[in-house]
Parts: structure tokens; C-alpha cells; sequence
């Protein structure tokens, strides 16, 4: 299960980059409060929770469980 920080996001796409299932985008219907468009989860169902993105993000905005 990824739990995502929108308002910690900075929009750098790292995790979307990193994510072997591709299952992380950009949300630009979205802009959390530091003025960033934060990272949404496409199919939660796909995750195999391998915590790569959790890894990449610079701003510690991924936790997976």
C-alpha cells in the first residue's frame, strides 16, 4: 500500500520515473500547498510494493507499507 504526501510532493517525478509498474503520474488537475503538482497512484491494484519510489523521493512524501 503507498501512502502519498501530496502537500510534501514537489513534483519532480523521480518515483513516476523509478516505478517498475508504472503506476505513479503527475497529477496536473492538482496543486498542493507549496505550489507543486503533486504524484497520484493510476492502479493501486498493480503495486508489488517494491518501495522504489518511497527511495527516489527526495522530499520523503512515499511511505509503503
Amino acid at each position: 500500500m503507498i501512502s502519498l504526501d501530496e502537500d510534501r510532493c514537489q513534483g519532480c517525478g523521480l518515483c513516476v520515473e523509478t516505478c517498475p509498474k508504472k503506476i505513479l503520474t503527475i497529477d496536473g488537475s492538482k496543486v498542493n500547498k507549496r505550489g507543486h503538482t503533486p504524484v497520484a497512484v493510476i492502479d493501486i491494484k498493480k503495486c508489488i510494493s517494491c518501495a522504489l519510489c518511497a527511495l527516489m523521493c527526495p522530499d520523503v512524501a512515499i511511505e509503503v507499507d
